[in-house]
């Protein structure tokens, strides 16, 4: 019982620690297809180099991850945003954007749990 009642409060002490990892943020970055940039860190807008015009939103309307791209790091875009395959961000590969979101690490890469899109001009 011991045992199990430590197993509890360790669990519910890493649970705290989680969630404080995550701080409410807004971020502004370029929106890219985290794919294509892995292969070459060119492709930051939606025509890629080899690939084609549209491929940055393309790749999103697959469903392949999208991220932002804010001086040099990239955050991966999670939550209700990239439901549907990306649905509400496909249209923005390759702009400027602001996502209003919890940001933390999730595996060592930076991620954005994103609720809020807005286009920067």
């Amino acid at each position: 019982m011991r045992k199990f009642a430590i197993l509890i409060i360790a669990t519910m002490f890493a649970g705290v620690l989680a969630v404080r990892a995550f701080q409410k943020n807004s971020l502004t970055g370029q929106l890219i297809d985290i794919a294509c940039y892995t292969e070459n860190k060119a492709n930051t807008g939606n025509d890629h180099k080899g690939r084609g015009l549209n491929c940055g939103q393309a790749c999103a309307l697959e469903g392949f991850p999208v991220g932002l791209l804010v001086d040099g790091k990239v955050y991966q875009v999670m939550g209700e945003l990239t439901a549907h395959s990306n649905a509400k961000l496909y249209l923005h590969v390759g702009h400027t954007v602001t996502l209003a979101g919890a940001t933390g690490d999730q595996g060592g890469h930076p991620i954005i749990t994103a609720t809020d899109i807005k286009e920067t001009k």
